[in-house]
């Protein structure tokens, strides 16, 4: 994983807010591995750049999981999570520039880039020394309001509903960048039914692909709502698929599924592994990766993932499955995400 800047924390927490000062609301971790906290704090300061958004709905990721538990490295508390975020600008910093307050806009996982190192002079700025990342090492979506850069944040239309547009933003982007990824190959695996996975199993249905969904070993209903989107099979991760597979994403955080995916693909077949944590990958014979199998990683994003995403035909009208909790029930959503008991996608509004 590349160095991470830990951006400036935009408020402190410093009790309640002056009577004089605007005061937000947030689910806070203030410690890793303890539950989040509601506060109130002073409403976040706007700096040069920067758009300061009324959050609508901010969706419920795997990778806030990660934070929260302390999967991921150099976590500094407080933070507050969350990078599936869709608000309203109510304010505009110095030097933004085709941004008016009350547009609607989404603020996605990558938070900025340095713009100058080998990666983001070869455009692959998701590999970027020294990044910031939203709910990670600047301030994230579970809150009222929400500061982010202008330049990376997502133009999202007026008239869409901010609940089924806030998973797009992070299990759709990740989902796009895999399916690229994995090539053009007619039939795709999917392990871990999910929120990235049921987009984009929508999305290659669109693209006339054959999709084979594999879940936890006796989960029913996981496979029916995998059926219930055209799927051409689903089973569970133990089981082979009846036909080999051209490529395979694997979205569950679990190592194990990599060499089961590897011997599901046929020769030549890539496995393209969708997370930005997984536990570790066991050891596996050889002959499962000959004959030119490949493994691939895939590390966050990129600014035209997301315009491409949004802008490609097979990607629109994409029907989210949400299951909306209140702000402050944030440590609930975690639960049920962390427990498997969600099909589809959690979303918190405030």
């Amino acid at each position: 994983m590349s160095e991470v800047n830990s951006d400036r924390q935009p408020w402190r927490d410093d009790g309640p807010a002056p009577r004089e000062a605007r005061a937000m609301h947030a689910m806070v971790l203030g410690k890793v591995g303890s539950p989040l906290a509601w506060q109130e704090l002073q409403d976040p300061a706007l700096g040069h750049n920067e758009l300061r958004l009324r959050v609508e709905a901010c969706g419920v990721c795997r990778t806030d999981l990660h934070v929260v538990d302390g999967e991921l490295p150099n976590i500094v508390t407080p933070i507050i999570p969350g990078h599936e975020c869709v608000g309203i600008v109510e304010a505009v910093g110095s030097g933004v520039s085709g941004v008016e307050p009350g547009v609607r806009m989404g603020v996605p996982w990558l938070g900025s880039t340095c713009g100058r190192c080998q990666y983001c002079r070869e455009e692959r700025e998701n590999l970027c020394d020294t990044p910031t990342f939203t709910g990670y090492t600047r301030p994230g979506g579970y809150a009222t309001h929400i500061v982010a850069n202008a330049d990376y944040c997502v133009p999202l239309p007026a008239d869409a509903d901010p609940v089924a547009l806030a998973p797009l933003l992070c299990a759709g982007l990740i989902g796009w960048r895999c399916l690229k990824k994995a090539g053009v190959g007619q039939r795709l695996g999917l392990y871990g039914f999910g929120a990235a996975a049921h987009i984009i199993a929508q999305v290659a249905r669109r693209q006339r692909r054959d999709v084979y969904a594999f879940t936890r070993a006796g989960d029913t209903a996981a496979q029916a709502f995998a059926c219930s989107l055209d799927v051409t099979w689903a089973g569970s991760s133990e089981d082979l698929p009846p036909e080999p597979l051209d490529a395979a994403i694997v979205f569950a955080p679990v190592g194990a599924l990599v060499p089961r995916a590897l011997r599901a693909v046929k020769k030549g077949g890539r496995v393209v592994c969708g997370g930005i944590h997984m536990s570790d990958i066991p050891s596996f014979p050889y002959r499962w990766l000959w004959e030119e199998r490949e493994i691939v990683s895939v590390a966050n994003l990129t600014r035209a993932d997301a315009r491409e995403f949004f802008m490609d035909d097979a990607c629109k009208n994409v029907h989210t499955f949400t299951h909306v909790y209140p702000l402050q029930e944030a440590n609930h959503a975690l639960d049920d995400l962390r427990s498997g008991h969600l099909s589809g996608a959690a979303v918190l509004r405030p």
